[in-house]
């Protein structure tokens, strides 16, 4: 079997960032996207959404001039060997940016699970059939509004809710302090300030997290600060949490954890490499004793395929979505499964099972390469 056609879409949805769901940096912007398909010689094509950061057009310039000449032609079921070669192959003056693989990647895994005729989560070696669910805010205006999204996360039935404050360390301080006194002293909460803080910044606010029993403290400092981080998580018996956005995949968690930056890791299918790399990380987290958490993809369609993931490993403990959910969920016939209880349930059809809404891609497909 081989790889005949790769179709690169440059998506955009309607959906805007603003007072709504806030960015704390960079202003508006429209949620663009890439959807991805790997055409074979057999009849068996694979799908996926790509991240396309503030803009499709130069994430879609890098697929198809980078990523599109590298697979075409190869056989889609040699995945251990096309991330080996591909690491040769970007070095040589192509330096993709670390969202650039994954969908290929997960392309690849969506046809092997429908030659297979098996879910994802199956084909990767099943561990559980669902995962308990929590909510990740977008930045908002007040500490009054995080702790009101808080307890209505919990009432909904979710297992827990992770802050994105603003940065400033007084209104962020006030934001953890409400969410714990609006939803009592043991529903799960965790704090993401998205590198906005110094050292000792960070020791401040992680010390009062601790009293507030919060369940870690996530890129508190930029991921690449690592004499920081490793300072800050010695000082702390809070977790400290990262290595989201720290480019190198699992080659460069596995220094993280053997020098004691962070407590606990993250991978995902998107700004990691696809499914092959977070089963690579999830694995060597698990090899030290770590804790690795997925972090969120942002559009449905590719939290589904981190979904299969999340099922297929023992040492990942949530699955996270951004809120409110609705939000990320275009783009899908069949949205994601959540239960009255607040666990998420992968699809069962062969492959990743993402069901496409194709009418509405097409209608936000604005080019094609």
């Amino acid at each position: 079997m081989k790889i005949t056609d790769v179709e690169i879409r440059l998506c955009r949805s309607e959906v805007e960032t603003g007072p709504a769901y806030g960015m704390r940096a960079g202003g508006t912007s429209a949620f663009e996207f890439l959807v991805v398909t790997l055409k074979t010689d057999a009849g068996i094509d694979g799908h996926s959404f790509g991240f396309a950061g503030r803009g499709a057009e130069i994430a879609g310039a890098v697929a198809a001039n980078t990523l599109k000449p590298f697979f075409l032609g190869k056989d889609p079921l040699a995945r251990e060997r096309h991330w080996q070669e591909f690491r040769t192959y970007d070095r040589w003056w192509h330096h993709a940016p670390i969202y650039a693989y994954g969908p290929f990647d997960i392309c690849l895994w969506d046809i092997a699970g429908k030659v297979a005729g098996l879910p994802l989560y199956r084909l990767l070696g099943a561990f559980r059939e669902r995962v308990p669910v929590y909510a990740s805010s977008y930045v908002l205006p007040t500490p009054e509004d995080y702790a009101r999204q808080a307890l209505e996360v919990k009432q909904r039935g979710w297992h827990g809710y992770k802050l994105h404050p603003p940065g400033d360390v007084e209104f962020d301080l006030k934001a953890y302090r409400a969410c714990r006194e609006a939803v009592g002293p043991d529903f799960r909460l965790m704090a993401d300030p998205v590198a906005a803080y110094n050292h000792e910044q960070a020791l401040r606010v992680g010390r009062e997290l601790e009293r507030l029993n919060y369940q870690w403290l996530e890129e508190p400092l930029f991921d690449t600060d690592f004499h920081g981080l490793r300072k800050l998580a010695a000082a702390l018996d809070i977790p400290i949490c990262g290595v989201e956005v720290l480019a190198g995949s699992h080659y460069s968690t596995a220094e993280c954890i053997a020098t004691n930056v962070v407590d606990m890791v993250r991978t995902d299918v998107s700004w990691k490499g696809g499914v092959t790399a977070v089963m690579k990380t999830a694995h060597l987290a698990e090899a030290f004793g770590v804790r690795c958490e997925v972090h969120t993809s942002v559009y449905h369609a590719l939290d589904i395929v981190n979904l299969h993931c999340c099922c297929a490993i023992a040492n990942c403990e949530l699955f996270e979505l951004l809120y409110p959910p609705e939000a990320m969920a275009f783009g899908l016939k069949t949205p994601l499964e959540i239960d009255p209880e607040g666990y998420a349930h992968p699809p069962t059809a062969p492959g990743t099972g993402v069901d496409f809404d194709w009418d509405f891609i097409d209608n936000k497909t604005y080019r094609r390469l």
